[in-house]
């Protein structure tokens, strides 16, 4: 099998987010399987500025542009285990940063990613690379089924390739002025309700889950949270129009990157087997963050993301007061909202001995936080996937999640009564909630005994790539 794959960023050559995770490791796993993949992403200025030994592959490609014949070249990295191919165009993606600076979205985001989508089908068709299955993903790649179709139909290249659209994130509908589809080649027709139109502006998701032959998410549960209006975006009437090749598939973990028995970032490593190593992550993690030594050994509370509302941070400032009152100690790493960060600052200042804050996008400090932590906070109040809890059981730190998309799929509620489960769930995204989540969490912590199963059967999960691999590629044959 063929499969092209398109994304706005990859790990580890440019990432934003959990996108560059998935479409970093998820192309070499299908590789190790037998899949013959080829991965398309921009020449960014910071893929660049990584020294890495590019070669370029074809040069002088062509089509037509709205302001005339667009002219690109395509680099390749030869090391990579899944083949990666850059498209470069410095007049798009010679920046700083992948879709803007700190005072907003570049302006011409629509041309670009249109013009990246486009570029990577003319690639396609230099390598000579007819793909089984074009695996896009996300609102930057999700012009390429419509491309495919109203511009390439009758082309006998793409004659036999279907095509996957992940939807990592719903909320983030690439939308763009209505002449935006006649500047990028598109029919201008298509700018109706049943089309691109949505709410007087064109939405290149909305390509995606039109014109792609089948669609997914990065969780079972969001994809049937998306079919409903509290989670729809006001694309759940389409969602549940074309539910019929909606489906979702839980992301994997890199436990090669992310592993307590082989971190380097930690101070000692631990395992199931052996659990010793994880008072001494807790003591690095204390004092990288300054925090005061105690007589008591208060439970540490980790969180690490993005500071948003999305991420439920407004829930936990305002749970804060009752939190710290359970006697704990809250270690949070990230960086977002300017109103979050400063109500976390002022929290943090008012209770130094207890709140470690790092304002920051620390992947070193991160690990600390997650071998050194005793249990997790992941609040939010949607989660396609989320990451964070995989690793928080892998570390044997017991997540404390809201139940929610892939946090409700991934994190079984502890049953005292049978002395099972791998985290804490809370339903209602308010205060009270939480903090009786966490309350249940540290009443087992005190039990030690108990606590210590709870923290083993959690690191023994498997959230690897390979078994999510093996149903995407079970999903490309039954499209295919």
């Amino acid at each position: 099998m063929k499969v092209a794959v398109l994304a706005s960023e990859i790990f580890p050559y440019a990432k934003t987010g959990g996108l560059a995770d998935v479409a970093g490791s998820l192309p070499k796993h299908l590789a190790k399987a037998g899949v013959e993949v080829k991965v398309f992403m921009p020449l960014y200025r910071e893929v660049r500025s990584k020294g890495l030994p590019l070669l370029r592959t074809a040069s002088d490609l062509s089509f037509d542009w709205h302001d005339g014949p667009a002219v690109f070249s395509v680099w390749e990295e030869p090391t990579a285990k899944a083949t990666v191919y850059f498209i470069e165009k410095n007049d798009y993606f010679e920046r700083d940063g992948l879709y803007g600076t700190a005072a907003g979205d570049f302006p011409d985001n629509g041309e670009r990613f249109a013009f990246f989508c486009r570029a990577a089908l003319e690639a396609l068709k230099a390598l000579d690379f007819p793909p089984d299955v074009l695996h896009v993903h996300d609102w930057q790649a999700a012009l390429a089924p419509a491309y495919l179709k109203f511009v390439y139909g009758d082309d006998p290249f793409f004659g036999r390739t279907k095509t996957l659209f992940t939807i990592h994130n719903l909320a983030y509908l690439g939308l763009f002025d209505r002449g935006i589809l006649g500047r990028v080649g598109l029919p201008p027709m298509l700018f109706h309700p049943e089309g691109l139109e949505f709410f007087g502006r064109a939405s290149f998701l909305k390509s995606g889950i039109l014109y792609a032959s089948a669609i997914n998410t990065v969780s079972p549960r969001y994809s049937r949270e998306i079919q409903t209006p509290e989670f729809g975006c006001g694309l759940d009437g389409l969602l549940r129009m074309r539910s019929d090749v909606l489906s979702g598939i839980l992301n994997g973990v890199d436990y090669a990157a992310w592993n307590p028995a082989s971190d380097p970032a930690i101070a000692r490593p631990y395992s199931t087997d052996d659990l010793a190593g994880k008072a001494a992550c807790k003591k690095q993690l204390l004092e990288a963050m300054r925090l005061p030594f105690l007589p008591r050994d208060l439970p540490v509370l980790g969180l690490v993301s993005r500071l948003a509302g999305q991420k439920g941070l407004d829930i936990l400032i305002d749970a804060l007061g009752g939190l710290f009152s359970l006697g704990l100690r809250l270690i949070v790493l990230g960086q977002g909202e300017e109103k979050i960060q400063e109500a976390l600052r002022g929290a943090a200042s008012r209770t130094p001995s207890f709140f470690g804050l790092r304002i920051a996008f620390d992947d070193d400090l991160a690990h600390k936080i997650f071998a050194g932590s005793d249990m997790f906070l992941i609040p939010s109040r949607y989660e396609p996937c989320g990451l964070t809890q995989m690793y928080s059981l892998k570390y044997g730190a017991p997540p404390i999640v809201r139940a929610t998309g892939g946090l409700d799929d991934t994190i079984r509620d502890y049953d005292a009564a049978a002395g099972t489960g791998t985290g804490f769930k809370f339903v209602e995204p308010e205060p009270a909630a939480l903090i009786k989540a966490v309350r249940r969490a540290i009443a087992l912590y005190a039990q030690k005994p108990a606590w210590t199963k709870l923290v083993r059967e959690g690191m023994a999960s498997d959230f690897s790539w390979e078994r999510a691999a093996a149903e995407y590629l079970a999903l490309f044959r039954k499209i295919v």
